[in-house]
């Protein structure tokens, strides 16, 4: 910006550049909280928890043949890989996975606080229990 004296008044000439940093910046600001609501406090399975990589990627793709529609998280925390599935917002939900997964896992699958992916409501529910 660029100012003027004219005598009595002041002349403000503002670079266009200005507006589109403003804008740049909202988009930043909305992509940012956009992702922040896109988290919450929920729940999943925690089907496997080994120091053995094979056992988790058998798990896992066990799981992800007979239950698609799940999102799995294998995570590594030395030593062991853990196999959490799941965005479940209520607890009742998980608990029906549960006891499908147990038929899989006789060794157990436990429903675990996590923070998870929730969907924004514009999209179809996600981790409905089919019978």
């Amino acid at each position: 910006m660029k100012a003027m004296d004219t005598g009595s008044s002041v002349v403000i000439h503002k670079d266009q550049r200005v507006d589109m940093l403003i804008r740049k910046q909202i988009e930043i600001n909305e992509e940012t909280s956009r992702d922040a609501r896109r988290i919450a406090r929920g729940f999943r399975l925690l089907v496997v928890n080994t120091n053995n990589r094979e056992d988790a990627l058998s798990a896992k793709t066990k799981v992800y043949t007979y239950f698609p529609e799940l999102k799995l998280y294998l995570i590594y925390q030395s030593p062991y890989y853990k196999l959490k599935v799941g965005n479940f917002k209520e607890r009742k939900d998980a608990e029906a996975y549960q006891k499908k997964l147990n038929d899989f896992f006789p060794k157990g699958v436990f429903v675990i606080n996590d923070i998870i992916e929730v969907k924004l409501d514009t999209d179809p529910p996600d981790n409905t229990p089919q019978n």
